[in-house]
């Protein structure tokens, strides 16, 4: 028996034990030969590297997020990274770019094609040659304008079960519900009229993975992102998957058996492509996707780090952070977290449940909508209401409208220090990397509150303000530049590394890396004095600055120090 035909027999055997809690006896043996045929027809890719080091540094961004007359986005996105940012960026999270009908691409009409308006399979494949990719995995739900929906509306046998039915006159109460938004959609269909289940709004109709071709065809999708360039495929909203009345219809045990079968198969097929779960949850619950460390989820998307960043600036108190990080546990040598404090999406509060009060939090929602942004709610299951994610860009966030423009970039490069000394693989989303403010007449125009955070740049507009070193833009590409430059060249800074967090003073944030770099954060607005050998003994330079260090040292108001025997 040949190589390759042992680990096909082997991915068998994974999976039959797996799926054994999701699917009957009959289901699994059709489907298991399907699964292992996909996985045979996929060649891996023998000259990528299998894990990540401090050099993975990832932009986050919209294919269309910088534009430019006459040319596809994604090109425009390749260009201007090569120009701006290829030294210090080594991936790319390209949000979903498919064909769409709504939810900025997050309602996908064809999992297999490039939105045309951004271009095509060749202009994602050129930007592969340059960074790594993320691709999205949109597989909690699709667009009703899929071919598939649309065949289950015309009842078509072939897409009969890949969608949810119910019974509107049922008691759904447990459920967990991520937006205040009906969780069942009426619909006419071939069969009579229909109550489908859908989670995020009626435009994205949740799939049905209790039908094993679902889940056949999401696996073959995962498997045809690989060969297009993927790296690391984001599985989004992925704790949805499986609905199961009379419980919360999250985190249910089949939805980490299907996220684990996917690592199985990722992991014959394609085992550089590394899964990352999208869960904006607790932490207990965000990092049981993390499995028993070697079979779920590579990443977890490290969700309290920018509520509680932002507070830790708003508040001028590191108390909290530091509490949280000294409580985080290590992680294997094949997961750690996707660190991250701006995105598409807002700031999400319910991560921060049970560590902030309910007085901090209301602050942190006064603060956000003094400051331009918005408040979004989701629904509690009794007729109430709570908050979901705060909606405002970072920099806005962070800022002190008190303070001078100057006060306010060093904040916020406070905050994005954070982020980049943490253990884990630093996401750094497009409207940070270009110091981008509030977009009201976006959010004015589109009248949904994440439109505040997802502007469509100019980049001749951009280009010309990054032209000018004294623009808000220049400053922050170039203070972003020197830090990721200085986190490259050191191996303390690898996702991996060590990490020991040590409590000095509450208007510090300080920690060890891979016991050689010490981190020095000042978080408040007053000069602040550090014994640096109550940190690391021996420390002689601060890496950004180049500056000699020893003994006690002093860092001014929002001061960031990487400090180094």
């Amino acid at each position: 028996m040949d190589q390759k035909q042992v680990k096909l027999d082997s991915v068998a055997k994974d999976l039959q034990q797996i799926l054994a809690g999701v699917y009957s006896p009959a289901q699994l043996s059709a489907l298991i030969p399907k699964l292992v045929k996909a996985v045979g027809t996929h060649a891996p890719i023998e000259d990528k590297k299998q894990w990540v080091d401090q050099n993975d540094i990832m932009l986050i961004t919209y294919g269309d997020s910088i534009k430019q007359p006459g040319q596809f986005p994604l090109q425009t996105l390749n260009e201007f990274l090569n120009q701006h940012a290829q030294e210090v960026l080594s991936a790319v999270h390209i949000l979903p770019c498919y064909p769409y009908t709504s939810d900025d691409g997050f309602s996908v009409v064809d999992y297999w094609k490039i939105n045309p308006e951004l271009g095509d399979w060749s202009n994602v494949q050129a930007l592969a040659k340059n960074y790594d990719l993320m691709f999205d995995g949109v597989i909690n739900h699709i667009s009703q304008s899929s071919d598939w929906f649309q065949g289950y509306l015309k009842g078509d046998d072939k897409y009969r079960h890949f969608f949810t039915e119910a019974n509107p006159e049922r008691d759904y109460s447990s459920v967990t519900r991520p937006r205040a938004l009906p969780l069942l959609t009426e619909f006419e269909t071939a069969h009579g009229t229909k109550h489908v289940w859908t989670t995020f709004s009626a435009d994205q109709i949740d799939l049905n993975f209790r039908t094993p071709d679902v889940f056949l065809k999401i696996v073959e999708l995962l498997l045809f992102y690989a060969e297009q360039g993927a790296t690391y495929i984001r599985l989004d909203a992925i704790g949805f998957m499986w609905k199961e009345l009379d419980t919360p219809c999250i985190h249910q045990p089949q939805t980490h058996a299907l996220v684990q079968a996917m690592r199985a198969v990722m992991d014959a097929a394609a085992p550089h492509v590394k899964l990352i779960t999208e869960t904006n949850v607790p932490h207990k619950d965000n990092i049981s996707y993390f499995g028993n460390g070697t079979n779920e989820a590579h990443l977890v998307y490290q969700f309290p780090l920018p509520p509680l960043t932002l507070h830790t600036l708003q508040t001028g108190s590191s108390e909290k952070i530091v509490e949280w990080m000294d409580s985080l546990e290590p992680r294997t040598e094949t997961t750690t977290f996707f660190n991250f404090l701006a995105s598409h999406d807002g700031i999400g509060v319910r991560p921060v449940e049970g560590i902030l009060t309910k007085q901090q939090l209301d602050h942190l929602l006064n603060v956000v909508t003094s400051n331009g942004g918005r408040v979004s709610y989701k629904d509690n299951g009794d007729g109430t209401q709570s908050p979901y994610e705060l909606n405002i860009n970072y920099f806005d966030a962070i800022s002190d409208l008190k303070a001078s423009d100057a006060t306010n970039l060093d904040r916020f490069m406070a905050a994005q220090s954070i982020l980049l000394s943490l253990a884990g693989v630093p996401g750094i989303y497009v409207h940070s990397l270009l110091g981008s403010g509030n977009d009201l007449a976006g959010l004015e125009k589109l009248g949904y509150n994440r439109a505040i955070n997802r502007e469509k740049l100019d980049r001749e507009t951009v280009e010309a303000e990054l032209a000018q070193p004294a623009s808000r833009r220049a400053q922050v590409l170039a203070r972003f530049k020197q830090l990721l430059n200085v986190r490259k060249q050191h191996r303390a800074f690898a996702p991996n590394a060590s990490q020991r967090i040590v409590k000095i003073d509450d208007q510090l944030i300080t920690l060890v890396r891979g016991e050689e770099v010490a981190v020095a954060i000042n978080i408040s607005s007053q000069a602040v004095e550090l014994d640096t050998n109550a940190l690391l003994p021996g420390i002689r330079c601060d890496l950004i600055s180049g500056s000699a260090v020893a003994g006690v040292t002093e860092l001014k108001p929002y001061q960031v120090m990487w400090l180094s025997k």
